[in-house]
């Protein structure tokens, strides 16, 4: 077991190596819904390592045991999971507890479950209306093949009744009202099920989906964009950095692809080359200033504490929804940036970060929030501090559990 707080320090402040990136969490959980639909004529390739993928791995495994009176399946923080698991079990033959961690079941997931209800799904809140733990009595008699949903919310919610909408009796044609954020998530989705045979319209605000059968297929899944979002940190606030990241696609599915523009502002240049994707730090930057993470809101606190960091004044857009994720993700941002100086001001749905007061500490210690991605974010700061105190480190077996022993292949020294 890790312990509660390790300390990093990285005397050189220079990067020079490769790190093999784990497959993408997104992909994978994608990729396993699509095989346990496809009843395994589709294999999947680079499965993610990350502690979600076994998650949803054991949970779909568990759903095809022997029925009982009620199979529990206890996914843990894994949101995605919930999320798409919900759709996946309202489908097939049996009856389902569906519950999580104490602050999943404060997430909400009553926008999926009256789609699902009204598609004729059968599912019951164990608790508080609105929220996990589900019950959930598969089989679902199909009612109707038309639903609409805000797209506003979670794109999650979209891909989890896309998922599913081939192997509907009646097919799906699903409307997604007003304007659609992630929206690159939800293509994935869609050319996911494309490699796996299934074809699909989309005019409009509206998704098609004929009812059809999966065809005989592979999916490799691509090592993970958001982890690469962390690398790109490291680099542009070395001293001189230049890493390899191979398997990286230069037209990837992942929408956190969009880390390469948004880190040449930030000095770091991108090269796809045979060995794979190469980050070199040119130069530091330039002087844009409004960010919109609308389509990549896991981006967001990767960038933010690398501006804090670096002195940088930035707004951010675009996201809302980090408010619900395994944390409340800007109250977090706000709370740990501020530890060193900065601070994050809301102007309506745009947040303004202020470094005027930055001080660079000798040591400073960050809270994760049982959020991954906070411990990752935070992480490459040693570059620029003399010391960084990262507490609740295993956070991180969330989507990346190989990170703290590939920082320490390029230059880190972590200790207890």
């Amino acid at each position: 077991m890790m312990s509660s707080s390790i300390k990093l320090i990285h005397p050189s402040k220079k990067i020079n190596g490769t790190v093999q990136l784990t497959g993408s969490k997104s992909e994978s959980n994608r990729a396993l819904i699509i095989q346990a639909l496809s009843k395994g004529i589709v294999n999947v390739h680079n499965v993610s390592e990350a502690a979600d993928t076994m998650i949803m791995t054991q949970a779909l495994n568990t759903s095809k045991a022997t029925p009982q009176e009620s199979t529990i399946i206890n996914i843990g923080p894994a949101g995605t999971a919930m999320r798409f698991l919900t759709s996946y079990l309202s489908l097939i033959d049996g009856n389902f507890t569906l519950t999580g961690t104490q602050r999943m079941q404060q997430r909400p997931i009553g926008i999926l479950v009256d789609a699902l209800g009204s598609l004729g799904a059968d599912i019951q809140y164990q608790k508080e209306t609105g929220y996990p733990p589900l019950e959930i009595k598969g089989g679902m008699k199909q009612l109707s093949n038309t639903v609409s949903i805000a797209g506003n919310v979670s794109s999650q919610y979209i891909s989890s009744l896309l998922l599913i909408a081939a192997s509907l009796e009646k097919g799906l044609n699903l409307e997604i009202e007003g304007e659609l954020t992630s929206r690159p998530y939800v293509s994935m989705t869609l050319n996911m099920l494309s490699e796996a045979g299934i074809q699909h319209e989309w005019i409009g605000n509206t998704i098609s989906i004929k009812s059809q059968e999966f065809k005989e297929s592979s999916i490799y899944v691509e090592p993970d964009w958001s982890a690469a979002s962390y690398w790109y940190a490291i680099v542009a606030l070395s001293n001189q950095g230049s890493i390899i990241l191979p398997g990286l696609k230069s037209h990837s599915l992942q929408g956190d692809i969009a880390i390469i523009d948004i880190m040449a502002h930030f000095g770091v240049a991108s090269y796809f080359q045979d060995e794979g994707l190469c980050l070199t730090k040119v130069n530091e930057g330039t002087d844009k200033q409004l960010f919109d993470f609308k389509e990549c809101p896991d981006l967001a606190q990767t960038v933010v504490a690398l501006a804090a960091a670096i002195r940088r004044d930035i707004s951010i857009t675009g996201v809302e929804t980090l408010k619900i994720k395994e944390t409340d993700r800007l109250a977090a941002l706000k709370n740990e940036i501020e530890k060193f100086g900065a601070t994050i001001i809301a102007d309506g749905e745009t947040y303004h970060i202020k470094t005027a007061n930055v001080q660079v500490p000798n040591e400073i210690s960050f809270d994760t929030y049982e959020d991954h991605r906070m411990a990752m974010a935070f992480a490459p700061l040693a570059m620029v501090f003399d010391s960084v105190v990262i507490n609740e480190p295993e956070v991180v077996e969330k989507s990346y559990p190989a990170f703290w022993e590939h920082l320490q292949t390029q230059g880190f020294q972590i200790s207890k």
